[in-house]
């Protein structure tokens, strides 16, 4: 099984084309650890379990449009999702007018489900038109591809439930808690290209 799913994520990546430029609909960058991906690079990092690392994707689209973006894994429960808009395999969606941007930003760790093992982390896509239920831009790309070690992360691991709670409105909170500001949004740029395969595992639909 771990080895079909590694033949499977190694064969994904050789389909994978990410590339930071326009597209008639709009632009993508995407970052690792605030590091811009250029071109067709995809991170390769060696993690150890529950060490949390940064993914952000700003996407920018020429006219007004929803925006979903969500992070898919091959099967379930090999990453959580820390601090973000939505966990794992789950959207999250904004309306941007004519030229405006939106960063998708997660802090994700791995688990020990696969341990020893590799696997890629994809960012799925759609973008849909005022007035049309069907997406002009339905995709997905590889953003980083995790090789998870046997050791354990030292450092403190945050959760999915206190990011949450952190986050709620001010007058929700107890008076102990103090608010925090939301995550900062960097500009972006692209639109990625990526064939359909294995539904099995996950979505993969490129335009």
């Amino acid at each position: 099984m771990k080895a079909g799913v590694l033949i499977l994520g190694l064969l994904l990546l050789s389909l994978v084309d990410i590339v930071s430029a326009s597209s008639p609909y709009g632009s993508i960058d995407v970052y690792y650890n605030d590091k811009l991906l250029p071109g067709a690079e995809v991170a390769k990092p060696l993690l150890k379990i529950g060490e949390p690392f940064n993914l952000k994707v700003n996407m920018t689209v020429y006219q007004e449009y929803k925006v979903s973006g969500q992070l898919t894994e091959l099967g379930e429960g090999y990453f959580e999702v820390v601090d973000g808009p939505s966990k794992m395999n789950r959207y999250s969606s904004t309306i941007l007018k004519a030229n405006e941007s939106h960063v998708f930003e997660w802090t994700v760790v791995p688990t020990d489900k696969w341990a020893g093992g590799s696997l890629p982390i994809n960012f799925h896509y759609s973008i849909v038109e005022k007035g049309n239920p069907e997406p002009v831009v339905n995709s997905e790309f590889t953003t980083a591809y995790c090789t998870i070690s046997y050791e354990h992360y030292q450092g403190e691991t945050p959760t999915f439930e206190q990011f949450e709670s952190e986050n709620q409105p001010t007058s929700k909170k107890p008076a102990s808690v103090n608010s925090s500001s939301p995550a900062s949004a960097p500009a972006f740029s692209l639109v990625t290209a990526i064939s359909a395969l294995v539904p099995v595992f996950f979505r993969l639909s490129r335009q």
